[in-house]
C-alpha cells in the first residue's frame, strides 16, 4: 500500500485513533498501544519523507494526552493530493 493510500483508508484510520475516546476512562491507555502501531501504519502507507514524518508526528499525537482530534491520516492524505495537483 505504499505511498498510494485511499482517503477512505485515512478517514478510517483517524477514526480508529480517535475511538479508544468513546471508552471512558481507557482514552489515554489504548494510545500507549496505538502510538507506534499507528505510527507504522502511516509509515508504510506513505513511505519517503511524508511517510517518516508523518509518522512521528502521528506518534506524537497519539501519545500526547486531548490531542486525538487530529486527523493525521486525512491531512497527509491531502497534502500528498495536493502535491500530485501541482506538479
Amino acid at each position: 500500500m505504499k505511498s498510494k493510500p485511499t482517503l477512505q483508508f485515512c478517514l478510517i484510520m483517524d477514526i480508529i485513533g480517535s475511538a479508544s475516546y468513546f471508552i471512558p476512562g481507557v482514552g489515554e491507555w489504548t494510545d500507549i498501544a496505538w502510538a507506534p502501531i499507528s505510527a507504522y501504519i502511516f509509515y508504510r502507507s506513505f513511505g519517503g519523507k511524508t511517510g517518516a514524518i508523518g509518522s512521528i508526528i502521528n506518534f506524537t499525537e497519539e501519545l500526547l494526552p486531548f490531542i486525538d482530534f487530529i486527523p493525521t491520516f486525512t491531512i497527509a492524505f491531502l497534502i500528498k493530493k495536493l502535491k500530485t495537483i501541482n506538479s
